[in-house]
């Protein structure tokens, strides 16, 4: 399972990569493998949308199942990933690459502080 470092993560299975003040958002690893054979994401926000922690995103249908996707973060949606359903596998093969969901301008970075780093990650899957 792959647990890049330099991510942040939520109990959700949601991870976080930030740049400036623009949050990258999509499932983990271990998430995907859980949902198994993703098949299409369903945007319930857009662009522009503002979102607040826990607010839902997105649900992913995969074979076996539907999950919704939460904020990790508070803000604006500046983008989603509409290519991701010409390819939801993407979600599947490469979640910390092609497979993103979804990015949010920061609010508020303070929120940051609430999500967990990989070494708590790894606990929390135990």
């Amino acid at each position: 399972m792959n647990i890049p470092e330099n991510l942040k993560f939520t109990k959700d299975h949601e991870y976080v990569i930030v740049d400036g003040n623009v949050a990258v958002v999509g499932v983990t690893d271990y998430a995907q493998g859980e949902l198994g054979d993703i098949i299409f994401v369903d945007f319930t926000k857009s662009v522009g949308d503002s979102v607040a922690v826990n607010d839902v995103v997105c649900s992913i249908e995969a074979v076996k199942t539907v999950s919704e996707v939460f904020s990790p973060l508070s803000g604006k949606i500046t983008e989603v990933n509409s290519g991701i359903n010409d390819a939801a596998s993407k979600v599947n093969s490469d979640p910390y690459g092609d497979g993103w969901l979804f990015k949010i301008e920061v609010a508020n970075p303070a929120e940051l502080d609430a999500l967990m780093d990989a070494a708590a990650y790894k606990v929390l899957l135990g």
